[in-house]
């Protein structure tokens, strides 16, 4: 059930504890289906069902991420997740089913395995980039007689990269797509076919932090997300458009909307207003108060105790936000996070329909997150929140388990507003 807030709706406050791997999801039906698209050679179905692929949930939520996007095997997964237990296994287990795939012709769940393999390696490692080439090329090499262009689009003296795909009938809108801590954009390429099939003219786009932007181009993450979409909607002439942010992409569409009137609808799944506020708070004001005043030390102190847990989701977490950002000290990287906050989002300048979806055992973000951006969204046209849940099979971050429905959900909700 959607629950809607009309004029001057309130919301406000998001949290993606990327520590926090907290969430078994559970074996569910592997049944396909909300969509099935048969308009191109490269068909997709959304499975439905949260899968317990493995015991960790640092491992089964990714393994169920590719799969609930329609690109992996559900018995390639079932039969790998016991032989995984460090990341060194997890990149042997992956390359070993693109090899699979490969020999069996299936070009796009190479791209994905080759993806997944390449996930957890640290960015300083040379493999990562090998294995990045291996996964564009198979995924390009796998859609090039599809109905996709290619583009990149100037931005600072370098490019960011983007998708766009055209109905092939009169286009009801146009949807722009982005995600947000560690997605490329060709693993929304199944989303992005779906909206097409609806009808409507897709763009999706890597910003700067992300992606091939981040990679090739060195872009480093500015929250100042309004640049990088008035480049975007600029260089294709977009107007009236619908802005879809997926994970912290949710966080940075919402930025975005209240600086550019060309957006028209908003769409935010998966994120957190103010990312220090899945803390209680004394124990945020602690965090807070020690990084400005004991700055150096609590700089020393992180990078000690990361380091003495390299095969780890912190560790490799704080890494990451360190290449995002460009920063060479953890805390350094750590400020953006804690500027992902719910004064610099500007909530109250968003004049758009607005619509928060999370799924209420998001394993990163507390449902308490929906309410609190819900009541910042003061001056939104009118706020429709959604909060899935485990009956649903969409309980998890991003819906993932039921991607399918939570689609449906968003053409219906784009369709009624228009």
């Amino acid at each position: 059930m959607l629950a809607k807030k009309n004029k001057h709706g309130l919301l406000i406050i998001g949290i993606c504890v990327l520590l926090g791997f907290l969430v078994m999801g559970r074996g569910l039906s592997t049944t396909p289906l909300y969509l099935n698209m048969v308009d191109n050679k490269n068909i997709f179905t959304f499975p439905i069902g949260y899968n317990k692929f493995h015991k960790n949930q640092l491992f089964n939520f990714q393994l169920n991420r590719w799969y609930s996007l329609g690109y992996t095997s559900y018995e390639d997964l079932v039969d790998v997740g016991n032989r995984i237990k460090s990341f060194t296994d997890w990149k042997r287990e992956m390359i070993s089913l693109a090899d699979k795939s490969i020999a069996k012709n299936e070009f796009l769940s190479a791209a994905f395995y080759y993806r997944a393999a390449e996930f957890y390696l640290l960015d300083e490692v040379p493999e990562k980039e090998l294995l990045y080439e291996k996964f564009s090329n198979f995924f390009y090499q796998t859609i090039q007689n599809d109905n996709v262009d290619r583009f990149l689009i100037p931005y600072q003296e370098v490019f960011l990269p983007a998708l766009r795909i055209i109905p092939e009938n009169k286009s009801k809108g146009t949807i722009l797509i982005h995600g947000g801590f560690d997605s490329f954009i060709e693993e929304f390429y199944s989303i992005m076919r779906y909206f097409s099939f609806q009808g409507y003219e897709v763009v999706a786009f890597e910003g700067p932090g992300q992606g091939y932007a981040r990679r090739k181009y060195e872009l480093a993450l500015e929250l100042d997300w309004e640049k990088p979409v008035k480049a975007v909607l600029d260089h294709f002439k977009l107007e009236n458009v619908t802005i879809l942010g997926i994970s912290m992409g949710g966080w940075l569409c919402i930025r975005a909307a209240a600086f550019e009137p060309r957006i028209t609808k908003v769409i935010a799944t998966g994120h957190a207003i103010d990312y220090m506020k899945s803390m209680g708070p004394f124990v945020r004001w602690i965090h807070l108060w020690t990084m400005k005043h004991f700055h150096n030390f609590m700089d020393k102190m992180a990078t000690k105790k990361f380091l003495k847990a390299k095969d780890s989701i912190p560790y490799w977490m704080i890494k990451h936000l360190m290449y995002i950002t460009k920063k060479t000290k953890p805390l350094d990287a750590l400020e953006t996070y804690i500027n992902m906050n719910d004064v610099n989002i500007h909530s109250e300048l968003v004049k758009q329909d607005v619509l928060l979806l999370l799924g209420n055992k998001d394993h990163f973000i507390p449902p308490k997150m929906l309410k609190m951006q819900e009541q910042a969204l003061v001056n939104a046209k009118s706020v429709t929140t959604k909060l899935f849940s485990k009956e649903e099979h969409a309980e998890n971050h991003c819906q993932t388990g039921n991607i399918g429905f939570s689609l449906d959900i968003m053409i219906r909700w784009i369709e009624e507003i228009s």
